[in-house]
């Protein structure tokens, strides 16, 4: 008579323990901040799937985060900024080492115009990154854009305001940012993995000698024709 084994059973590729970091289900891109990529799963951001960054207002840190990955997707493909709270800063971007040639901007006036974009900008599939702020949304429409974010490999990352954190959403990872001394505090709201109650510090070099935004008002402009398809050479769009 053979022995039962006293091994646990190894559990199906895709089921995933509440205790342990989730192996993420696709493609990751390494964050360039290692205390940020060994608290997540897959080790980076996920792409295929929507992120949020949780803040209380713009300038905390939010694209200092991202940049590492933004350098390494902007040599392929184009980074989508949908919606920023100010103009993108070419000085600024190129003081990165990012080319802002690469950079699509849309700026509608109206909420339902930019969630028509930025599923249109992943739908299309010709951008490596999609940046959208999305200070008030519902939740029907983020489960929406995340659906539409699972049929590409685009890095899919939403700031909203941090008091989103206390309502459910279709978001895989979920941080809270907070300003810190040096650099930022990244709450871990939500992932595929265990809680983390403490802060993860995450140290950012000096900023670019001026902002990636600027603060600047834009002009009035007219309604967005939504039924008309996006090109699928995407250039430099202001609505």
């Amino acid at each position: 008579m053979s022995s039962l084994s006293s091994s646990p059973p190894l559990p199906h590729p895709g089921v995933w323990r509440a205790s342990e970091l989730s192996t993420a289900a696709g493609r990751c891109i390494p964050t360039g901040h290692a205390a940020l990529s060994a608290e997540l799963p897959g080790g980076g951001w996920p792409c295929g799937a929507l992120t949020e960054l949780l803040l209380d207002a713009c300038g905390l840190g939010e694209l200092q985060l991202l940049r590492p990955a933004l350098a390494s997707l902007s040599s392929r493909r184009r980074v989508a900024l949908v919606q920023p709270p100010a103009i993108p800063n070419r000085d600024a971007w190129l003081a990165w080492g990012l080319d802002p040639s690469r950079l699509l901007w849309v700026q509608p006036e109206h909420l339902n115009d930019a969630l028509w974009c930025a599923e249109q900008i992943l739908r299309n599939g010709s951008c490596a990154a999609l940046l959208c702020w999305l200070p008030q949304v519902p939740g029907a429409a983020l489960r929406r854009l995340h659906g539409a974010a699972q049929e590409t490999d685009t890095l899919f990352v939403a700031f909203r305001p941090l008091g989103a954190a206390q309502r459910a959403s279709a978001a895989v990872l979920r941080l809270a940012l907070h300003p810190a001394p040096g650099g930022v505090a990244v709450r871990v709201v939500k992932r595929r993995g265990p809680p983390r109650d403490l802060p993860i510090f995450v140290p950012l070099h000096a900023p670019a000698p001026v902002a990636p935004l600027l603060p600047v008002t834009l002009l009035p402009h007219g309604t967005l024709d939504l039924s008309a398809p996006v090109a699928s050479e995407p250039g430099r769009i202001v609505f």
